[in-house]
């Protein structure tokens, strides 16, 4: 679901016997629920449009949802070293990557 270039994250509440959902990919910590997908929509756009309105009351610039895009810079023998990898698993440099990053992070978490 997305709302101005924002993405929400729904998952169901047993406990709450609702849709609950939270702005994705920004550090402010914005939520919504609703009954049906109808309304946790409405919530959802509603939760964005409040957010951006009161940063504009206080002259500050909301936050942007992270585009998934990242520039990182590696030493030239490592990328050449990385870009080979991938190739002989069969992989994208991008699927290579990402999949470091999510092994590095599950690691990094226990």
């Amino acid at each position: 679901m997305m709302h101005k270039g924002y993405a929400a994250r729904i998952e169901y509440s047993d406990e709450d016997s609702c849709l609950i959902g939270r702005v994705a990919g920004i550090k402010p910590l914005i939520t919504f629920h609703g009954d049906s997908v109808a309304e946790v929509r409405a919530a959802f756009q509603e939760s964005v449009d409040f957010y951006l309105a009161t940063c504009a009351a206080r002259g500050e610039k909301p936050e942007k949802p992270f585009s998934g895009k990242i520039m990182a810079r590696i030493p030239p023998e490592l990328h050449a070293r990385a870009t080979s990898m991938a190739e002989a698993v069969g992989k994208s440099l991008n699927q290579f990557v990402t999949e470091a990053i999510e092994q590095a992070l599950a690691t990094a978490h226990h």
